[in-house]
């Protein structure tokens, strides 16, 4: 029996036969849907960082978000019977992984590989680094004598382990070095939880699966033991170093300890002619990896001097073994261990990157991941909608663009272009292409020529000029739209009797129209809408955003017409569409049936009040804002100093500012304050002592403190609170000042002040009218929490982003339903493992968002800007088989200036922010996006371009997105609905 137990220790036959016949029962396969039953790992480092652990809820997550599982692995019974019994699944594990982006059509985006640099197979690595391993953690693994050894159980190491541990409780100074193989150790830093074994229960757990991972393959393990050590190699945690992340195998740990190229070092170790220091040091770096495996964290973090002595202590016993020559040994003690930063690698550029990008940021929001690093380690392969060809093409013709020689053959000077001298570098260019699918529209191209992780599609609010206009036209159609299903059913005597406000030009307009109308379609009426005429004169000053204003239009010419609704987008005129947006205004304002339109015909209406309140409560807020921008940050005396910098010197409004923000002054420091604020006056002590009785707080309500201080008394009011109060935010403030923003409007209830209420309350009513637009306007993809609650939101001072004016041409193409954006098709989670997992995406229903009338209106208005109006130079542009195909789009100017004026309205001052200029475009109603140009800053003021150089844009890339015209639709996805 010693003998058999003897031979069992030393060639684990029995065992080879057991756990090979289990391993032949072990397996997965994936197979469609999702799995009825599947074991996913633990908290373990390996299936954390490669997201193994975290599929439960990832998959969850995603399924919230409209993916479902299209195939999963089947495991084994006997997988699931040894995951039950707490082993560690049994396969070959991958030591690389990472983020995989594909492309529709399969082709590589971006691939994140950790770790980077690996030995390819047992046989690229240098035989000295393998000897030197299995010295120092297991010798004999590779002895070929015994084919079936259990590679997870050194039976004389783990015994005398055992022996040192039991000893170490009568002698605590008794080193205790560990009993752990290679094959164990790999199950250690990969499975059990913080890398660590904290049990003898875990410790067994390591063995036993490591002992059947090892006869997966059958019961001769010489293979296994071989993948072990390249394994190991591959795969070592080293630490973690700032700029370059976790470091885990030899290959990084050298790259990113020493900075040392890998294939060079492994040059150097297996070359015993060439020059005798360079070996010498890189096998003395390699070799300290090795050893540093023991404490990574304190050996490459803390303790270098450490590392360098024990590596030196590991050359002299390696080289008594025979494992090093002298030569090399007596080399390598004469060289001092020095960490280096990883070498800088060029990084690619970020114009390169744009698609990309915007893949991870959906993913890492989808996967709710903390970082993109995160993300980047996690073994994915994501298949989004781009095309990466064409994304390639579209990138390189944009950079090439930015040469002014370029740029002139593809005709981007010229009116309303760039100019002599104008330099197309220093231009912006953005382009987003989406394709039209039947459940989903696919982002095909986003790009820009901006070397910078900036999108300038979904990144910024940008005055986008006249494009607010397709946003007006869309309000006012849609509007019509309502009119009609209220009113079309009624006979032409109800419709004349209907009650009506003579300032809601809409619903009169849609009254008389049907009382009169042969045609009472919605078609019909809509194209009469669209023939509906507005002056084009700027003489007239228009009331709204609280005072008037006047609006000028881009081209004089239109100054003197009168122009339908049609005519005015065609060309873009702005008086026109300040004068619809007027109307929209009103209809929202002075509906028949709303209490608010009574409101400025009743004096005696309650509701009133309540509109002035809010309308206090709100312009407080504004002023208060203003005022803290102002002071915050200041010491209580620094605000004190600022305030009275804006005080008339006058001994009553200086002392009644003083003592409005520091009413606990004796007469002593008041009398102090005022003589050094006044000290070009004389103020003798009488004068001094009437003013502080006569200005005491206690005797003015806040409001005639304001009016008395020539200052605003919420200013006075701020500044004494910040004062008492000198940590308090804006919120706090806000909260804080409710009675007093109140009280100082207490004018404003008074019933003698009829034409102030009804002007402040038309502004509150204008301000709920363009809540009820922005509502309107966000159902249809506008990106923002407000609108300027002015008729100028019109054509464009609201701002807007390109990727939004995309989704509402996205809107108008496919009738007036919202499809989804959709960038991320497929996801296929640790391909190759038994928790292989793959999702598809499978969109909500669509959302009906326009009536299929006005979204067909709507897109015929576009064709009409590319047919006859500012967009006419693209006309002819895009064809198939030699036809125009027809194109459609709306283009925008932004000169974003930031203005001073006058009291009178007077510009004082003018300073240029950025110029842009933007065209959101279909072409056949198949494919849609937008293309803007922009320049930031002071260099805008430099150029004159209008919405025609994004048109010229478009055109100049027609050449390269002709290809993509000439395919045939493709087939909707599997499972699509």
């Amino acid at each position: 029996m010693a003998l058999a137990i003897r031979d069992e220790l030393r060639s684990s036959r029995l065992q080879a036969r057991y756990l090979a016949g289990l391993a032949a029962d072990l397996g997965y396969h994936v197979e469609p849907g999702p799995s009825p039953a599947i074991r996913f790992p633990d908290d373990g480092p390996y299936d954390l960082r490669l997201g193994y652990s975290a599929l439960p809820r990832l998959l969850a997550q995603l399924e919230a978000r409209d993916y479902r599982i299209v195939a999963q692995a089947r495991q084994s019974s006997t997988m699931l019977r040894l995951a039950d019994r707490g082993l560690f699944l049994p396969y070959h594990e991958k030591s690389a992984a990472g983020l995989s982006l594909l492309d529709r059509r399969g082709t590589p985006l971006y691939a994140a590989w950790y770790p980077l640099r690996q030995y390819a197979d047992f046989g690229a690595i240098p035989p000295r680094l393998v000897a030197s391993l299995l010295h120092i953690e297991n010798r004999g693994l590779l002895d070929d004598d015994r084919p079936t050894r259990n590679p997870a159980i050194d039976w004389g190491r783990l015994s005398r382990a055992v022996l040192d541990q039991l000893l170490s409780r009568f002698d605590p100074e008794r080193a205790t070095p560990g009993g752990s193989t290679l094959a164990t150790q790999i199950e250690k830093y990969r499975h059990s939880p913080g890398g660590r074994t904290d049990s003898p229960a875990e410790k067994l757990r390591q063995m036993a699966s490591a002992s059947v991972r090892a006869y997966l393959d059958g019961a001769d393990t010489r293979a296994a033991r071989r993948r072990i050590v390249l394994d190991y190699l591959n795969t070592v945690p080293l630490a973690a170093r700032a700029a370059f992340g976790e470091v885990n195998g030899i290959g990084d740990g050298l790259w990113a300890w020493y900075g040392r190229d890998f294939a060079e070092i492994n040059r150097l170790l297996a070359d015993d002619a060439g020059d005798l220091a360079q070996r010498a040091l890189a096998y003395k770096q390699a070799l300290s990896l090795l050893v540093a495996q023991r404490r990574p964290s304190y050996y490459l973090l803390q303790g270098a001097a450490e590392l360098d002595a024990l590596t030196d202590a590991h050359l002299r016993l390696l080289a008594a073994e025979g494992i090093v020559p002298p030569a090399l040994r007596d080399a390598a003690l004469a060289q001092k261990l020095r960490f280096a930063p990883p070498p800088s690698e060029a990084a690619p550029a970020f114009v390169a990157l744009k698609a990309p990008n915007a893949l991870r940021t959906q993913l890492a929001a989808q996967l709710r991941s903390t970082s993109l690093y995160d993300l980047d380690r996690l073994d994915l392969t994501a298949t989004g909608t781009f095309d990466a060809a064409l994304q390639a093409r579209i990138t390189d013709a944009l950079r090439q663009l930015r040469t002014p020689e370029r740029a002139r053959t593809k005709g981007l000077y010229g009116e309303r272009l760039l100019r002599d001298g104008d330099d197309p570098a220093r231009l912006v260019v953005s382009f987003t292409l989406f394709e039209r699918g039947t459940d989903r529209n696919r982002l095909l191209v986003q790009t820009d020529n901006v070397d910078q992780p900036f999108d300038l599609n979904q990144g910024a609010r940008l005055d986008l000029g006249s494009t607010a206009k397709l946003r007006t036209l869309a309000t006012y159609l849609e509007i019509v739209a309502e009119l009609h299903a209220r009113h079309a059913g009624q006979t032409a005597d109800a419709l004349r009797q209907a009650p009506r406000h003579d300032r809601d030009a809409l619903g009169a307009w849609a009254l008389d129209y049907l009382a009169a109308a042969q045609d009472r379609s919605l078609d019909a009426m809509l194209d009469a809408a669209m023939e509906r005429r507005y002056s084009a004169s700027p003489a007239t000053q228009f009331f709204t955003g609280g005072g008037q204003h006047s609006f000028s239009n881009f081209d004089p010419a239109d100054d003197g017409r009168v122009l339908t609704v049609r005519e005015a987008f065609r060309r873009s005129v702005n008086l026109v569409f300040i004068r619809l947006m007027r109307d929209i205004v009103a209809y929202a304002m002075y509906q028949p049936e709303g209490a608010a339109a009574q409101l400025l015909e009743d004096a005696g209406d309650p509701l009133r009040q309540d509109y002035l309140a809010r309308f206090a409560d709100r312009e407080g807020r504004q002023f208060l804002a203003r005022f803290f921008r102002k002071y915050r940050g200041k010491s209580a005396d620094e605000a004190l100093e600022l305030l009275l910098q804006g005080v008339s010197r006058t001994p009553s409004r200086t002392a009644m500012a003083i003592l409005s923000v520091r009413p606990e002054l004796d007469f002593a420091g008041f009398a102090a304050l005022m003589r050094e604020h006044l000290a070009e006056q004389t103020l003798g002590d009488a004068a001094l002592r009437e003013l502080y009785r006569r200005y005491a707080p206690e005797r003015h309500p806040l409001a005639d403190r304001g009016y008395l201080a020539g200052v605003h008394p919420l200013e006075l009011w701020l500044v004494a609170h910040l004062r008492a109060h000198p940590h308090a935010g804006l919120a706090e403030v806000t909260a804080a000042s409710h009675a007093e923003r109140q009280d100082v409007y207490g004018w404003l209830f008074r019933t003698g002040r009829r034409a102030a209420q009804d002007v402040r309350i038309r502004t509150m009513m204008e301000t709920e009218a363009f809540e009820d637009i922005l509502q309107r306007w966000r159902r249809l993809g506008y990106p923002f929490e407000s609108l300027t609650p002015s008729y100028a939101s019109a054509i464009g001072a609201s701002g807007d982003r390109p990727a939004a004016l995309a989704e509402l041409i996205g809107i108008i193409v496919n009738d007036g339903l919202r499809l989804p954006s959709v960038r991320i098709e497929r996801l296929r989670f640790a391909t190759g493992t038994p928790y292989d997992t793959e999702l598809e995406r499978v969109p909500a229903p669509a959302e009906r968002v326009l009536p299929v009338a006005v979204a067909r209106a709507l897109r015929a208005a576009l064709i009409d800007v590319v047919e006859e109006g500012t967009a006419r130079r693209l006309k002819g542009g895009f064809k198939r088989d030699g036809r125009p195909l027809p194109v459609g789009g709306k283009t925008g100017t932004g000169d974003h200036r930031y203005e001073i004026h006058s009291r009178g309205g007077r510009v004082v001052t003018s300073r240029v922010v950025s110029r842009s200029a933007t065209f959101v475009f279909m072409i056949d109603d198949r494919w849609f996006g937008s293309l803007t140009a922009y320049v930031p800053g002071a260099d805008a003021a430099r150029y004159s371009f209008t919405s025609a150089l994004p048109v010229q844009f478009l055109r100049a890339l027609a050449d390269d997105l002709l290809p993509l015209l000439d395919e045939a639709a493709p087939s909707p996805p599997e499972g699509a609905r």
